[in-house]
């Protein structure tokens, strides 16, 4: 494992890098990834938007959001022009980072986005007034690769896939590869995979050690060489509403995330 630098303080705010976690197989570790690296990347003294782009609204919910209870939501932000960015934008919780919510209501966006013109852009247009307030955009995409994900992708700048060491988790991958290229080809030139996270790793199992080598091997240096394990703070850190970073900070789950906010960050060409 090599060492990872602290990521450098920053004097000013701004000239966001926009990245979406995506991978059309749900339970990965999307939103759990969202969150923590979120929270770890706000640690190193970040300003960090996150966007909850998928309609069962798991993001506002694990940190502690009642869906029921939103007045507005990010479908409010697409669907009506009169909705600006700062009336829906609320704190997470934790200093430095703020969430776009979601709930069911987005599932609507979805058919209705279809008749709109340059439907594929929509994200990339009510996102465009947080770039100067942010440095990082998180976007956590829902486990399909529908026009949501490919509005997603189009507002990015870099796509984590998060991706579970088991067999099943591995073969949708090439499917997303070629959604992503495709989308770099028609939409989005400047759009690349920042890497490949393995996530749920138990190092007790061949099994586990076996996707992992699979994974080195078909994707090269594009695997982080951070792992997330499993643990069962995790979990607890969700029903708490919290990332795992406040919750148990001094957890290896906690520590992992920290790693890969480092990782992440030497990754980016403006570092």
């Amino acid at each position: 494992m090599p060492v990872f630098p602290d990521p450098r303080p920053l004097t000013e705010h701004g000239g966001a890098r926009v990245i979406s976690m995506c991978n059309q197989k749900g339970g990965v570790g999307k939103t759990t990834t969202t969150i923590n690296l979120g929270a770890s990347l706000a640690e190193f003294g970040r300003k960090v938007l996150l966007v909850d782009f998928d309609p069962q609204g798991s993001l506002s919910v694990g940190l502690g959001l009642n869906p029921h209870e939103m007045d507005l939501t990010i479908y409010n932000l697409l669907m009506d022009r009169e909705t600006t960015l700062d009336e829906v934008v609320v704190p997470s919780g934790i200093e430095g980072m703020d969430l776009l919510p979601s709930n069911i209501d987005l599932s609507a966006a979805e058919v209705q986005l279809v008749h709109e013109v340059a439907r594929e852009q929509t994200l990339q247009r009510v996102l465009a007034p947080a770039l100067e307030h942010y440095d990082i955009i998180l976007i956590d995409c829902q486990p399909s690769l529908g026009l949501l994900t490919v509005n997603a992708l189009t507002a990015s700048d870099g796509v984590i896939v998060p991706l579970e060491c088991e067999y099943f988790a591995l073969r949708g991958v090439a499917l997303l590869k070629t959604t992503i290229d495709k989308v770099r080809e028609r939409l989005n030139p400047k759009l690349e995979i920042d890497g490949v996270l393995g996530t749920m790793f138990d190092g007790r199992t061949l099994h586990s050690r076996e996707v992992m080598e699979r994974l080195v091997s078909a994707w090269g240096d594009k695997v982080f060489h951070t792992v997330i394990r499993r643990t069962v703070k995790f979990s607890d850190a969700t029903v708490a509403g919290e990332p795992i970073t406040s919750y148990a900070s001094s957890s290896t789950g906690a520590d992992a995330y920290r790693q890969l906010a480092k990782e992440v960050v030497t990754r980016w060409p403006a570092e």
